[in-house]
């Protein structure tokens, strides 16, 4: 039998090679007894004589060695695999390898790290929630990875840092939205470590600026640095603070709103509420147009079937079907009359409204929705997805990206529903039913 061919997702004719086979001992819910194993990049395949099992990596939970011993919990149970003699280690280094890769697609991180440590150690704190561990850490452009063999994998986009501080072999980063994360045990490596980090984040600072000054070239240096801090990389920011800060640049956003299908969207929540805490955010569009092009990357949205309020062919397609995209992406988060929802639009045709539970506090939805999209390279398709569709196989990566970013599981947790564009009458009447004012 043809292990290659029992693989998920498949291979491109220049990604063929030559297939390593690992023969172990295997006490699983599945399969059991001597067994081939051959790692895929989606998958590890166990196949016996007659029974074959494929454990994708995205219901891996963790991978340990111990005495000769590779264990992995999955979302079904564990796997048990022994007797593997010297070839024990090297199973278990391919198999890592090939997981963090998965893991590093599934937080959409594709470039090549500027900075790795083979090893460190790790502390988080999110929404109240502490972790800790060990696993290489990694610099990318825009983030600090670090990767366990477990769930606590953690990508930190530099443009939600706040606060970065340094003590004895170890920094920490402060995010804007109360998460913290630490990095020690680096060694002589510390150093460099956080020169790095602080290079990419002014870096990341000097592209938002520009950005700034892209939209509007009136603004003074003065203004142009307040908005470029204040909207880091697509961070929305309510036209409120940006009108205080600068007027001319509020008006340019809602010039260039004014040209899209948000227009009228636009109109309609400024008679709902204050149109000072209507939060706009932008993103020029060079990167989503190369992502376009990625179909490694790109996943069609599924027709019906979410989670909350469903609709019959709601009209959200994939990036990748928009055949030419605009210059900027931009969406807006308002508040419903009683502030109880959030209210997502994104100014692109072919785009569904969705709406999400706030629990009386607006402003913490926005900071953390603002997060889910940085992580999910703003594919909106993970933010409504139901559990049951994410587990699909064409949905692996947001599978994994989801378990492993606490800003995406909390606005997946309060998803109310979506309404499609339809006739503006229609749309608005069900978007005010989901919102209680009808």
């Amino acid at each position: 039998m043809d292990l290659s061919s029992l693989m998920g997702g498949g291979t491109s004719g220049q990604e063929q090679k030559t297939e390593i086979v690992y023969k172990a001992q295997v006490t699983s819910p599945i399969v059991n007894g001597e067994v081939k194993l051959s790692v895929g990049n989606n998958a590890l395949t166990a196949a016996a004589l007659f029974d074959v099992a494929e454990i994708p990596f995205a219901m891996i939970n963790s991978l340990t060695l111990s005495n000769y011993v590779v264990i992995i919990e999955t979302d079904i149970g564990v796997f048990s695999f022994s007797r593997m003699g010297s070839w024990c280690q090297p199973f278990y280094d391919a198999l890592i390898d090939a997981y963090n890769k998965a893991v590093l697609r599934s937080m959409f991180v594709k470039s090549s790290p500027i900075f790795t440590a083979i090893a460190g150690d790790y502390y988080y704190t999110e929404n109240d929630i502490s972790g800790n561990g060990e696993g290489a850490i990694h610099v990318y452009d825009n983030s600090v990875v670090v990767l366990p063999p477990n769930l606590s994998a953690r990508r930190v986009p530099l443009c939600f840092v706040c606060d970065m501080s340094k003590g004895d072999y170890k920094l920490t980063l402060k995010l804007d939205t109360g998460e913290s994360y630490t990095y020690a045990k680096l060694g002589y490596d510390t150093d460099m470590f956080g020169g790095v980090v602080k290079k990419q984040i002014f870096e990341l600072r000097e592209k938002s600026l520009a950005a700034v000054k892209d939209i509007d070239l009136s603004l003074t240096m003065m203004q142009a640095s307040k908005i470029a801090t204040l909207m880091p990389q697509g961070v929305a920011a309510t036209f409120g603070h940006l009108t205080a800060i600068a007027p001319s640049f509020a008006m340019a956003l809602e010039s260039k709103l004014a040209d899209t299908r948000a227009a009228e969207s636009y109109k309609i929540f400024k008679k709902w509420c204050d149109p000072a805490q209507i939060y706009v955010g932008f993103r020029k569009n060079e990167s989503i147009a190369g992502d376009a092009m990625d179909g490694n990357n790109i996943l069609p949205a599924p027709v019906g079937g979410a989670n909350g309020v469903n609709t019959d062919g709601d009209g959200d397609t994939a990036d990748a079907t928009n055949a030419t995209l605009p210059t900027y992406l931009l969406w807006l988060v308002s508040p419903s009359s009683d502030g109880q929802f959030a209210i997502v639009e994104f100014a692109e045709s072919d785009t569904a409204t969705f709406v999400y539970r706030t629990d009386g506090n607006f402003n913490a939805f926005v900071k953390q929705i603002n997060k889910a999209l940085e992580a999910i390279n703003f594919k909106r398709e993970a933010i409504y997805l139901s559990d049951e569709e994410l587990r699909k196989p064409e949905n692996a990566d947001y599978y994994m990206g989801a378990k492993r970013t606490a800003a995406l599981q909390f606005v997946r947790s309060r998803f109310a529903g979506r309404v499609i564009h339809s006739s503006v009458e229609s749309w608005k009447r069900k978007l005010m039913s989901l919102c209680g004012m009808a």
